[in-house]
């Protein structure tokens, strides 16, 4: 019998490649979801019929979404992806009140959430796997990514608890750590920046001149990696017997995991401030 996978944010990356590569097996059934209608219709005309519309910042899409899984999977939910999540860049002083919710309300509320609904159906089921896909970023700093670093710590620090309190229970909780993934991330965090930052009267006006240079030219991420590197650790998240605890994806988030638990912490902010 096939297991049930619901999958966040699969409009496009890592998403998108994961929920198309696993509906290709026999043993999962893919349940795709994106934010936009479009989006959602996409998917189904690339083969993926069960895709559905699931905005996680609205706690009636959510709950909308997890009801019509149920409905067609006779209310049994074995995993859960959560893949959705943007960027937003700017630097801290520059991020307003209404920035931050916005990250947040996305990357850790919606989330979580949508976690929760899931845990309540696995432990009437006796199991489940919940996959949470967090970043380097979830444990070391970049600057002017102060809000998403900060929803990728919660992230994690949400997962580690809930990983002690599930303990015995049956339900693996994963972190997947990616460093720079090819994706459309990049110009997704380029359209929130211009809609959430002064650039003119900020005190980082020169630098973000020179971030958005970079993004206008399609800069190049050093070590950047294709959605399959995801998709490799998902894949044996979802079938070991025991998953590991966090599954480290690309060069830099090796060695900034090791350099993190080596260097002292001005040495490493030296590091963290040139990249």
């Amino acid at each position: 019998m096939r297991r049930n996978i619901l999958i966040t944010g699969c409009s496009s990356g890592i998403g998108r490649h994961c929920a198309l590569t696993l509906a290709k097996r026999q043993d999962w059934r893919v349940f795709a979801s994106a934010r936009k209608t479009e989006d959602v219709e996409k998917l189904q005309k690339d083969g993926l019929s069960d895709a559905l519309q699931l905005d996680l910042d609205s706690p009636t899409s959510i709950h909308s979404a997890m009801e019509t899984v149920l409905a067609q999977t006779g209310g049994c939910l074995d995993a859960l992806f959560n893949n959705g999540a943007y960027g937003q860049p700017g630097a801290v002083e520059d991020l307003s009140r209404d920035a931050l919710r916005a990250q947040f309300e996305s990357n850790v509320f919606g989330t979580q959430e949508l976690t929760n609904t899931a845990i309540a159906i696995m432990r009437k089921d006796g199991g489940g796997r919940i996959i949470q896909n967090s970043s380097v970023l979830g444990f070391v700093c970049l600057k002017y990514r102060g809000a998403y670093n900060a929803s990728k710590y919660a992230l994690e620090a949400l997962s580690d608890t809930m990983r002690l309190e599930l303990a015995g229970t049956n339900i693996h909780i994963a972190l997947i750590e990616p460093g720079p993934i090819v994706s459309a991330f990049r110009q997704n965090a380029a359209t929130h920046f211009h809609r959430q930052i002064d650039t003119d009267t900020s005190a980082h006006h020169d630098a973000y001149v020179r971030m958005q240079e970079a993004w206008s030219k399609g800069a190049s991420m050093p070590f950047a990696l294709e959605p399959k590197a995801v998709y490799k650790n998902l894949l044996h998240a979802l079938n070991a017997r025991r998953p590991k605890l966090r599954y480290r994806v690309t060069i830099p988030t090796i060695a900034f995991w090791y350099l993190k638990r080596l260097l002292p912490c001005a040495w490493l902010d030296n590091i963290l401030t040139r990249v």
